[in-house]
């Protein structure tokens, strides 16, 4: 039934502009979606203007855009610092910590602070603020901008499964943590990441084209039709997402799961071998130093699988979505939050690190303090 100008409602425009593939003609206007529905100025007014016909799902999607306007220009104020102390203090290994483990965490500092420059500011920032970004149009180097992001986001992912394993053989393998558990192997397993995940995401590539879309989609360049429909895409999107972050998701588990089990077991060990020396009330100074090693491991693996769930999920749904015929698929709020809470995580090491790190708190409140004591010692020289 055709519709009058009269009888179309503001919500049926608003649904107008989030198509889902059950749309004839979606492939058509996918590429046509106003830019309005994606910045600040037409977030507010619409949310403003047609909330009371609004659905609710379209209240809370305009509701995070403006969200995202004033969260993400924060996200990178305070995640730029935070991971360039974050290198800075680990790096002068002043923490207490092996240098094994230092390794990773420096690479893992390192990992989040490519993403904050190449996702969070390169990227997200660009499409929530696309009127002063429009000349983004007009530099071809989209597939560039998309390689170095998947790669950057691969090694940060997969740093975070090659600490967990390493503190995984550290307190399970005895026997296997001098060998495996020593800088130099650190540097070869990180490198090796590096160099796997820069091979893995060359192909995006040759199958993104070198335009922006200035769309918050997974990918977010433009894709020809020929690509996207091509049996190849489906594979190649598929094993993306198995590889980051499901796989990565499954593996810290198991690891943390095995290590909790050991800790288990060998506490209540220790406990009873302790019993019986019955006069040896002393501290467990092992027992003391592998507590600090397994808070620190617990909270940056909890850390991630938190931060990284909705994403997840979101990308496995969207990929069965299209495998099983449009079988049902997560709100677009969904896909919102879980950019914002995946950037997120690539903010909160600094923290977990000062929390559970007493080391590294007193060299970071040094680091704060010194801009301050510098000036203070210049105004008392030039008096």
């Amino acid at each position: 039934m055709d519709l009058n100008v009269s009888t179309v409602t503001p919500d049926m425009r608003i649904r107008d502009w989030n198509f889902t593939p059950t749309d004839h003609n979606w492939k058509t206007r996918d590429t046509n979606v106003p830019m309005m529905s994606r910045s600040l100025s037409g977030a507010l007014y619409h949310l403003s203007t047609y909330s009371a016909w609004m659905s609710l799902e379209n209240r809370i999607y305009f509701t995070l855009l403006i969200i995202q306007a004033g969260y993400y220009p924060i996200l990178a104020i305070v995640g730029v610092p935070a991971n360039l102390a974050t290198i800075a203090i680990l790096a002068f290994r002043k923490c207490g910590l092996s240098k094994c483990v230092t390794r990773y965490l420096v690479a893992m500092a390192t990992a989040d602070l490519l993403i904050i420059i190449i996702d969070l500011i390169l990227r997200h920032i660009p499409i929530v603020y696309w009127e002063h970004f429009s000349f983004l149009w007009s530099m071809r180097v989209c597939n560039i901008h998309a390689v170095f992001l998947f790669a950057a986001t691969d090694c940060s992912v997969w740093f975070t499964v090659t600490f967990t394993f390493d503190r995984c053989v550290a307190i399970c393998c005895q026997k296997l943590k001098n060998k495996y558990c020593t800088e130099k192997m650190a540097a070869v397993v990180l490198g090796t990441v590096t160099v796997l995940s820069c091979f893995k995401n060359t192909f995006w590539y040759f199958m993104l084209t070198d335009s922006y879309s200035m769309r918050n989609k997974p990918w977010f360049c433009s894709i020809t039709f020929t690509v996207q429909e091509s049996p190849v895409w489906i594979i190649v999107e598929f094993l993306h997402h198995v590889l980051t972050p499901c796989l990565p998701f499954a593996l810290i588990l198991l690891l943390n799961v095995v290590t909790i089990r050991h800790i288990v077991v060998n506490s209540r060990a220790r406990r009873r071998l302790r019993a019986v020396r019955s006069g040896d009330s002393s501290k467990d100074t092992e027992m003391e130093g592998r507590r600090k090693s397994i808070i620190l491991l617990f909270v940056i693996s909890l850390n991630f699988i938190v931060l990284w769930a909705v994403i997840m999920v979101f990308s496995v749904n969207r990929r069965v979505y299209y495998l099983i015929y449009y079988s049902g698929m997560l709100s677009n709020c969904v896909q919102e939050m879980g950019f914002m809470l995946q950037l997120l995580s690539c903010c909160t090491n600094t923290c977990i690190y000062a929390v559970t790190q007493t080391m590294f708190r007193e060299q970071l409140k040094i680091m704060l303090k010194y801009p301050f004591i510098s000036v203070f010692r210049c105004i008392q020289k030039n008096k």
